[in-house]
């Protein structure tokens, strides 16, 4: 008897990514999270990111990291400063593995912290399974497009999930409006792929440029966002 094939949404983008990629999603849609690819939510030069539906009628995001096109140096760069990542083989595919991993892992860190994350189902090589974040199937608008009724109010916000990720010794590397949600007027901190601890030894320059990157977003909004202020009250003096 032939099998049939995993749910038929997957094959409209199955001709965008190599024969590995597709078997690792036809894998985790046989181990039932999610029943396939619904639409693109965004599709970049090193990710691409689509919702996808459950059994239960709800949606999931799945991230998909492309084997070729990832910037294989940039990520090198990242992971050889961080102190969990010590055992990392080399190769262009190991690396990308890893960096879907540590992305996954930071993400339970920090909800664990109480960082408003989106939260992390499960990963397979270079496919991480996503809680979508949104409402009746429209994701949440990013920072940069959705700007805030109360801009103190968000800003505030910001601050305080800055400093719960700081508390469980993490630091984004990569905030700014393009990685935060405005999901119903509350901030959802996404990307968390160059997020590293604060044992990297560029930690604190990670966290200077995260801090400057919003404050100078919220002072074109006409706050009064003083970096120096912000750090100091995320790492607590």
């Amino acid at each position: 008897m032939k099998k049939s094939k995993p749910k038929e949404e997957f094959k409209t983008w199955g001709d965008v990514f190599d024969r590995f990629t597709q078997k690792t999603v036809y894998r985790l849609i046989k181990q039932g999270h999610f029943e396939g690819l619904q639409s693109p939510i965004s599709i970049g030069k090193e990710a691409n990111l689509f919702s996808a539906l459950r059994k239960d009628g709800s949606r999931v995001m799945v991230k998909i990291y492309r084997l070729e096109t990832c910037d294989f140096n940039r990520m090198i760069d990242y992971l050889k400063d961080d102190p969990r990542l010590s055992t990392l083989k080399g190769g262009k595919r190991n690396t990308i593995f890893a960096w879907v991993q540590r992305e996954y892992r930071n993400l339970i860190k920090a909800r664990e912290a109480g960082v408003n994350v989106p939260t992390p189902f499960t990963f397979s090589n270079n496919v991480l399974v996503l809680e979508f974040i949104g409402d009746d199937g429209m994701i949440a608008p990013k920072l940069k497009d959705e700007i805030p009724t109360n801009p103190k109010d968000f800003f505030d916000r910001i601050i305080i999930n800055m400093k719960k990720l700081n508390k469980a010794r993490l630091v984004h590397a990569d905030l700014s409006a393009f990685n935060i949600l405005n999901n119903n007027e509350k901030p959802v901190f996404i990307d968390f792929s160059q997020c590293t601890t604060l044992e990297s030894s560029r930690a604190d320059e990670y966290l200077e440029r995260d801090v400057r990157n919003i404050c100078t977003f919220f002072r074109k909004l006409g706050l009064n966002a003083d970096e120096q202020k912000a750090k100091k009250q995320i790492v607590g003096r």
